[in-house]
């Protein structure tokens, strides 16, 4: 009986978290309290959003490497309001899935055979094992430690060795659900604990929550039109998230220096910056016939949503820069590529990358290969 109860003891651990197993967990109190650290508060008073942009200043060091305010970033900005985590391609076909992880939450998104979309907190509710990892396709998740198996619904299947275990009810345990949604070709996770996980939110409603009053302008530009995925690539960076937020966002200050075959298809004294309430957009008009990019077309857009999802729109291409916080010095960027089908031939796809990749990366060492590679394995 020992072998049951030892086991069997954490799970009731596990659900004591929960006073309500179907609950939302609350983060502020896995952030280690740091919401609540005086010293976090006391930078963020540092802001004054009352003084015009002509006396603005550079935010203190701190913002960007101290690790209590790092933590506060997470309780109050990642994990509230709406979060672009991957694209509808991930979870195109039943039994699709993708794991990922934002802060401290490790989670996992997936299409069950109805076609219905749901995710979750990709922990087992026995011993807070990770179910998954990675991507691909799964009619359950069976937890790699004991065993224990869950619908693509979160229902609990299956829990080894509790036969003879009291006042056990299987349906208490299933996974704990996160709020998902839909939005265009993006799939947006919301983890604020005051938003149950089974209230239906419409997709006007998603769009002025998450993109407030521009949505209709990204429409308009051919973000949400039906493109083919092509491919993803990754970069470890280590700089806060922020600082990269910050390059995006400079209204093309650094593209003459830094881009320079960029800046050579676009006409530079035609970049507009539009601000609103969480969407900064930025445009430029492609360069003339006989030097325009038909990478670039003879438009580009720059859509910035707050607080770290990118969205580049030019000529027949879309990509997207998804910014991970890895810790207050590091980051992980998510680039997502898509294509208008027509144009999907793998000689001008291979030779779109090199190009693109060259704007925004340098050759990685091998240092830095290894390190992305153990976070893989992690």
């Amino acid at each position: 009986m020992s072998l049951l109860l030892k086991p069997i003891s954490r799970v009731f651990l596990f659900q004591s978290n929960f006073q309500n197993p179907r609950a939302i967990p609350n983060f502020s109190s896995v952030s280690a309290s740091c919401s609540s650290s005086y010293e976090a508060q006391k930078m963020v008073r540092q802001f004054d959003p009352k003084i015009p942009i002509e006396q603005a200043i550079t935010p203190p060091s701190s913002w960007y490497a101290d690790p209590s305010f790092y933590a506060f970033e997470l309780d109050r900005v990642f994990y509230r309001g709406w979060q672009a985590v991957g694209h509808t391609q991930q979870i195109k076909e039943p039994n699709d899935f993708f794991s990922g992880r934002l802060g401290n939450v490790e989670f996992l998104v997936c299409r069950d055979d109805d076609g219905k979309i749901a995710a979750f907190h990709n922990v087992c509710r026995h011993h807070a094992s990770l179910l998954v990892s990675g991507s691909g396709k799964k009619s359950c998740f069976t937890c790699p430690y004991h065993g224990w198996t869950y619908g693509l619904n979160g229902a609990l299947r299956k829990a080894t060795r509790i036969s003879g275990i009291q006042d056990f009810i299987a349906n208490e345990f299933g996974l704990i659900p996160i709020k998902v949604a839909i939005w265009g070709p993006f799939v947006l996770l919301n983890m604020d604990k005051e938003i149950l996980p089974e209230d239906n939110i419409d997709t006007d409603q998603i769009a002025s929550e998450w993109l407030g009053s521009c949505s209709e302008i990204l429409r308009l530009n051919g973000v949400d039109s039906p493109l083919t995925y092509v491919c993803r690539r990754e970069y470890i960076i280590e700089c806060n998230w922020k600082v990269f937020c910050d390059n995006y966002l400079d209204g093309g200050y650094h593209v003459p220096y830094a881009h320079k075959g960029l800046a050579s298809g676009l006409t530079l004294d035609s970049y507009t910056t539009s601000i609103f309430e969480k969407v900064s957009i930025q445009s430029v008009e492609g360069g003339s016939k006989e030097t325009q990019d038909d990478r670039l077309g003879s438009k580009a857009l720059y859509a910035f949503i707050y607080p770290n999802f990118m969205i580049n729109r030019y000529g027949p291409w879309m990509d997207t820069n998804l910014l991970i916080p890895l810790g207050p010095r590091k980051c992980l960027v998510v680039f997502d590529y898509f294509l208008e089908a027509s144009l999907k031939d793998q000689k001008r796809i291979a030779f779109r990358l090199q190009i693109m990749e060259t704007f925004f990366c340098r050759p990685k060492s091998r240092e830095e290969k290894r390190t992305k590679l153990s976070l893989r394995e992690a």
